[in-house]
């Protein structure tokens, strides 16, 4: 496939992929996120340095995230279930109302602009990443979880803002669950089992929204990259299962302050973007 790039260029661009496939393997066990915080910047700067049109570029690499993150959150999820810290009943509750979600938030996506997706992250990890660092470990909201009326509701708002920000959802799922008393393993599994239910339909989505669109890249589906999904895929899938290891040898506030790191990051990269833009 001709990428229009040297070959030294091409040669950092799938080493910085593969790279960031491990990461993001490592940090889905590790957190119950798909990885969407790390391969989202990854991606947006390989589409930049593709001449990707600036219009198209955020709906890219949240596209093709949702193309890596499925076998990463499968995986993720079932050695999480493994070890019994994945929640089934919670998973059959919250999973319709989540997969509601998507398809809410790929209409918004469809019509949303590369400056309002990129708004989506900074504030939503903004106040996650605050929740991570200040939030107290004896808040709670009740002492076992709310039941349909309450999770049904949170499951569309986080389908929805997942949807927008490439990610599977363990951002807004594991404080969620961490309120109403449950660990926060169990908290990180049940989170990692239903990433793949926003990453499927959501993948599946952008595929429909980026048919007949210009500008797209060489190997691209819709707004889905296969070049970068293929590339970052299998490091990611290989990775997983040690960021599980690494989640149960650690305490709770460590996973909370390794989350906020992680976050912050995420949302010091878009507010970056956001000033040059």
């Amino acid at each position: 496939m001709d990428l229009g790039l040297p070959a030294g260029e091409v040669a950092v661009l799938v080493v910085a992929l593969i790279g960031g496939g491990l990461l993001t393997g490592l940090l889905s066990g590790l957190f119950g996120v798909g990885g969407g915080g790390i391969m989202v910047p990854v991606l947006y700067e390989l589409f930049n340095a593709l001449d990707v049109p600036v219009e198209i570029r955020m709906h890219m690499a949240v596209g093709t995230t949702f193309a890596i993150i499925i076998p990463t959150g499968i995986r993720s999820g079932l050695a999480h279930y493994r070890r019994g810290s994945l929640d089934p009943k919670l998973l059959r509750t919250l999973g319709p109302a989540v997969v509601f979600g998507v398809v809410l938030g790929l209409i918004v996506a469809r019509y949303s602009g590369d400056t309002g997706m990129k708004g989506v992250w900074v504030l939503s990890a903004s106040l996650i990443a605050l929740y991570s660092f200040f939030g107290d470990k004896s808040w709670r909201l009740g002492a076992d979880m709310p039941g349909v009326l309450v999770e049904v509701p949170v499951g569309i708002i986080v389908g929805f803002l997942a949807t927008l920000m490439g990610v599977g959802g363990a951002a807004f799922l594991v404080p969620f669950i961490t309120l109403y008393s449950r660990p926060i393993h169990q908290a990180v599994g049940t989170s990692a089992g239903i990433g793949s239910l926003i990453a499927i339909p959501a993948m599946l989505g952008y595929i429909w929204a980026g048919l007949g669109a210009t500008g797209l890249p060489p190997g691209s589906v819709g707004y889905v990259s296969l070049l970068g999904a293929a590339l970052m895929m299998p490091a990611s899938v290989l990775a997983a299962p040690f960021g599980v290891r690494m989640a149960h040898g650690l305490t709770r506030r460590q996973l909370e302050l390794g989350f906020g790191v992680f976050i912050s990051l995420v949302a010091l990269r878009f507010i970056v973007a956001l000033a040059w833009a």
